[in-house]
């Protein structure tokens, strides 16, 4: 199989996490990821608890800020988002998960 590189067409999320993964090798990044993960799901939870919806744009800036700093300082990497956003979505919630379970570590 040929190395995967960002210019790559994905067939498959699954052809996709991979790549994803390698993109945040650094346990940094990762902490940011998951610092942010844990802001988004923060901050719906208040969007939901109080009915105040000026809470979602919140979420937005503390989910890819977190993120777009550990790939700017620490990656040195483009966020994959600007090239693959669904997927890197997934990706972050499928990371997410996984540091969770213990399968990453941060």
């Amino acid at each position: 199989m040929a190395h995967t590189t960002h210019t790559d067409h994905f067939a498959s999320f699954a052809e996709f996490y991979p790549f994803y993964l390698e993109e945040h090798r650094n346990p940094v990044s990762r902490r940011l990821h998951f610092v942010g993960s844990l802001g988004v799901i923060g901050f719906l939870a208040m969007a939901l608890a109080t009915g105040e919806w000026l809470w979602l744009p919140a979420a937005l800036v503390c989910g890819y800020g977190c993120a777009w700093t550990g790939h700017y300082f620490f990656e040195k990497n483009r966020p994959a988002t600007f090239r693959h956003p669904v997927y890197s979505l997934m990706g972050d919630w499928v990371m997410f998960r996984d540091i969770c379970t213990g399968k990453i570590s941060i």
